[in-house]
């Protein structure tokens, strides 16, 4: 089970209710997260959506005690990259949501502004998801993200996506896929052949920031020993120092978090890495401040741009720059992307 720092399951408060579509019932992965927990209150539904997209929802209050939905996906199996996430260069670059959101509750994560529920909703029809991607590497090479409305990894003695995902990537040469986590959870995985279609992308934070804005989530070093064990494994790593956040003494923290993390981490040994200021669409985070207003970090004199928000461009732009800087104390440039 996913766990946080105190390795407490973090599903242990959760999934007391299960609503199924009826048109799911009898897909492999119902039947065993039934079987998985078996004093769930089962509630048969029409479509997910009456369940999860019901109006006046409270996103905070369900996320104390969140319940599982188990649907089908019926169309949009990918979804085109979002501007606001880096494509590392690859012009093909999609998504997909093989479940909808999250079990940590980070105060930044734009899911909360997304979406008008916290339940969370895994689509058990995997197959329908890969006979799509085939069709479309039939056409095109792809770069697919797959943990990008979710914590995939999180979730994987849940339901073993990541595995699925990993085993399907290795035999498809025109594939790269990205597995986006904040998860130590990296023994769920540990037994599969690093695949150079795969790349494990974690995201690292200062403590301090990971103890106030991040919570429940893994400390720096448990990501860090994750981190370090995949590498050793011979997997392709990225580290996502994204997204920064301008707080009180950022720059020290950053600093010491970069310092901490490559004493332990080789940096000839990293794929790549990623900086990214925070931003989100500004109707998300119009949204979240509605109902969450224990959170600073909200509530920032953010700048719109677009139908975007984020700090001034002058303070992005420090940010940035300090954390090039920085970085490039242990990594070469053209490892590291903006």
């Amino acid at each position: 089970m996913p766990s946080n720092e105190s390795g407490k399951s973090l599903v242990n408060n959760h999934f007391s209710h299960i609503y199924i579509e009826k048109q799911a019932l009898e897909y492999p992965d119902t039947k065993r997260l039934v079987h998985k927990y078996p004093n769930a209150v089962r509630v048969l539904i029409r479509d997910y959506k009456d369940v999860f997209n019901r109006p006046h929802q409270r996103f905070q209050f369900q996320k104390r005690s969140m319940n599982l939905i188990l649907a089908l996906k019926k169309d949009n199996f990918l979804y085109s990259g979002s501007d606001q996430a880096p494509d590392f260069g690859h012009r093909h670059f999609y998504y997909n949501s093989l479940i909808m959101n999250c079990f940590y509750n980070c105060d930044y994560c734009y899911l909360q502004g997304m979406y008008p529920s916290a339940n969370i909703v895994v689509f058990v029809n995997n197959d329908d998801f890969i006979a799509e991607t085939k069709r479309q590497l039939a056409a095109h090479p792809m770069y697919l993200c797959i943990s990008y409305d979710t914590d995939l990894l999180a979730f994987e003695k849940v339901v073993p996506f990541c595995s699925r995902w990993i085993e399907f990537a290795k035999d498809q040469s025109n594939l790269k896929i990205e597995l986006r986590t904040k998860s130590s959870n990296y023994k769920a995985i540990a037994h599969l052949k690093p695949s150079s279609n795969v790349i494990l992308a974690w995201t690292v934070s200062p403590q301090e920031i990971i103890e106030k804005y991040e919570k429940e989530t893994p400390s720096l070093k448990r990501r860090l020993e994750a981190i370090g064990s995949a590498i050793k494994d011979g997997w392709n790593v990225r580290l996502c120092f994204d997204p920064l956040l301008r707080v009180d003494r950022w720059q020290s923290m950053y600093a010491a978090c970069i310092d901490q993390t490559f004493r332990l981490i080789p940096a000839d040994k990293l794929h790549d890495i990623s900086v990214g200021v925070f931003r989100m669409n500004s109707d998300y985070l119009s949204r979240i401040t509605k109902q969450r207003t224990n959170s600073d970090i909200l509530y920032y004199p953010f700048e719109k741009t677009d139908g975007t928000v984020s700090y001034p461009q002058m303070e992005r732009e420090e940010m940035t720059q300090f954390m090039l800087a920085k970085l490039g104390q242990y990594n070469r440039k053209e490892k590291i992307f903006v």
